[in-house]
């Protein structure tokens, strides 16, 4: 007891134990994902030039030293997020390819990219930037020819099943992939027509051309949105 105020020792060391709590520090691996996540929200927002060690700090609730220590600076966050993302990208596309029909291949690559943009937003308007750091991966030009590689391959069977001379299977691959990615780009801030609608009009230029374009495209596989 003090000058006839009784001690809460108790209550003292509850409110003790919740600033301790609330203190907890992450582990190594928690903070590194949150340095991540942060990095990849303001390089969508800002751009590389636009986003500073300060603020990616800064919103993380830790000093300038941790982002160093975890990254090396904002070139080694960058580089990582991009990479991630890359990755992320090629293996919804490759892992998409599953159909038999080389019309329905075309529409699972579609519907991958745009999957990837509408769940992966962020992640699709830091890879269309022009980056100013060399990633492990390449660029998107290079990670567009990765996709194109896959399709080249079916485009050079159905190609050869034709009567086609399959040696133009990578120029048509290249085409079919650059289409769809650009229109992706387009598509990332309008929205609209819908997603399945999107899919149906790239797969109809790219599987009848302009003479041969159907008035009401229409999908054949079995996903319809």
């Amino acid at each position: 007891m003090m000058d006839g105020v009784a001690t809460d020792s108790s209550s003292t060391s509850s409110n003790d134990k919740t600033r301790r709590t609330r203190r907890t520090r992450m582990t190594g691996a928690e903070r590194r994902q949150q340095l991540l996540e942060i990095g990849r929200t303001l390089f969508a927002a800002k751009g590389f030039e636009g986003t500073s060690v300060e603020e990616i700090a800064a919103k993380a609730g830790v000093s300038k030293p941790v982002v160093y220590e975890h990254f090396g600076g904002k070139e080694g966050l960058y580089a990582v997020v991009v990479d991630r993302e890359m990755r992320c990208l090629l293996d919804m596309v490759t892992g998409s390819l599953t159909a038999g029909h080389p019309r329905e291949l075309c529409e699972q690559a579609a519907f991958a990219l745009l999957d990837y943009i509408e769940e992966y937003t962020d992640g699709f308007r830091i890879l269309v930037r022009d980056s100013p750091i060399p990633q492990s991966t390449g660029s998107f030009a290079s990670l567009i020819s990765d996709i194109a590689t896959q399709v080249e391959d079916i485009l050079g069977r159905e190609f050869k099943s034709r009567g086609f001379d399959s040696k133009l299977a990578p120029l048509y691959a290249q085409a079919l992939v650059g289409m769809v990615a650009l229109t992706g780009q387009w598509w990332l801030d309008v929205r609209r027509p819908k997603k399945a609608e999107v899919a149906a009009h790239l797969v109809n230029l790219a599987w009848h051309g302009l003479d041969g374009l159907e008035q009401k495209p229409r999908l054949i596989g079995h996903r319809k949105n």
